[in-house]
């Protein structure tokens, strides 16, 4: 790429979240306005639009009758040429016991007709829950357009779970991540631009786009990048930034990062926390070190911000593991989180099909 040209932008619909409160009627209503309006931004017909309204309104619904306050999180998603929308809803309510039984239409815990994660589940071609009693539940939910007749993209190769939010009060988020991938290969990076706000998000959109540009075919190795990334974020605060880029074939995963982006893999129960070295991203780079280690089917990466606290364990969390991404990182998200901060989570593996359901 010749870093003598502007990088070019990308929406932030490509790698951040729209939030919203969940705690009474009126907000289920405006996050049911916010997801039909992106619908349509993206060209979803009215058929697809219609059930992702109604998918978010019992989403959001089931919050305030069982739980009383949550969020939902909403995501442009784009796969094989297709847009879809990724609904989360959060909460730290009661939890289920038994899963399976609450999926059944009449089955209710509030006094009422039980009928919402059956018709949640019906209207979204990909759904997923975990529920722990006591801890809360969080559902992810994928409606893809445009049309109501159009086929469901296929299985990717590789499934990725993200929650990227700014501090509350900022209206946009100073962190970022992308994702490129072509087969059997994939490069991951996150950014945490310095400070929050627009300045510190122009540098982690930069970084992104720097991402997101080296498409088609893939990014240089992790190492490379950071130092290309190094000249394209001066001028901007700079950024915190890590790296990772996965070859299944060779069974490898190599990992570059300057400043405190936390990353670590899970594999057969082991936990390997990626190193980074100290700097900052387009102003004091002091050292890119690549390291390389090995990855297997099933390896789950984790990568977050400084938004989130480091001091967690999935092992506090049965079956977790075994569900989508988008869910890990819902979870650790909602528990984690310092609120201080922007806070971004990313979740990474290879595609791997599961019965969410027994997996909850």
């Amino acid at each position: 790429m010749n870093l003598a040209t502007p990088v070019p932008a990308l929406s932030p619909d490509a790698f951040r979240q729209q939030r919203f409160a969940i705690g009474e009627p009126s907000e289920i209503a405006a996050a049911r306005r916010a997801g039909t309006s992106l619908a349509r931004r993206i060209g979803f017909d009215d058929v697809r639009a219609g059930q992702l309204a109604i998918v978010i309104s019992e989403a959001a619904s089931n919050i305030v009758k069982h739980a009383g306050h949550g969020e939902i999180l909403l995501r442009k998603v784009t796969r094989g040429g297709a847009s879809g929308i990724e609904v989360l809803a959060i909460d730290k309510g009661p939890g289920m016991r038994n899963v399976a039984q609450y999926m059944q239409d009449g089955q209710s815990t509030a006094g009422t007709y039980g009928v919402g994660l059956g018709a949640i589940r019906r209207l979204s071609q990909e759904f997923d829950l975990y529920s722990l009693p006591g801890l809360g539940t969080v559902l992810m939910m994928m409606v893809w357009g445009p049309s109501a007749n159009a086929a469901i993209p296929a299985a990717p190769d590789w499934q990725i779970g993200a929650v990227c939010l700014p501090l509350a009060s900022e209206e946009v988020s100073g962190d970022a991540w992308n994702v490129v991938c072509e087969g059997h290969e994939l490069s991951l990076m996150m950014a945490d631009g310095l400070g929050h706000g627009p300045h510190a998000a122009k540098a982690s959109e930069t970084a992104s786009a720097l991402l997101e540009n080296s498409a088609p075919g893939l990014a240089p190795m992790p190492g490379a990048f950071l130092k290309l990334a190094h000249a394209a974020l001066g001028g901007t605060r700079g950024a915190a930034m890590a790296v990772a880029h996965v070859d299944s074939e060779r069974h490898e995963l190599r990992y570059a990062g300057v400043g405190n982006i936390a990353a670590c893999t899970f594999d057969a129960g082991q936990c390997r926390h990626l190193l980074s070295h100290n700097g900052i991203v387009g102003s004091n780079l002091r050292k890119v070190q690549e390291f390389q280690h090995p990855w297997q089917t099933g390896t789950l990466l984790v990568m977050h911000s400084d938004g989130l606290h480091t001091r967690w364990d999935l092992d506090q969390y049965p079956g977790l593991s075994h569900c989508h991404p988008a869910l890990i990182a819902a979870v650790l998200y909602r528990d984690f989180t310092r609120g201080r901060d922007d806070v971004s989570v990313v979740v990474l593996r290879e595609h791997l099909a599961h019965d969410a359901l027994e997996a909850a």
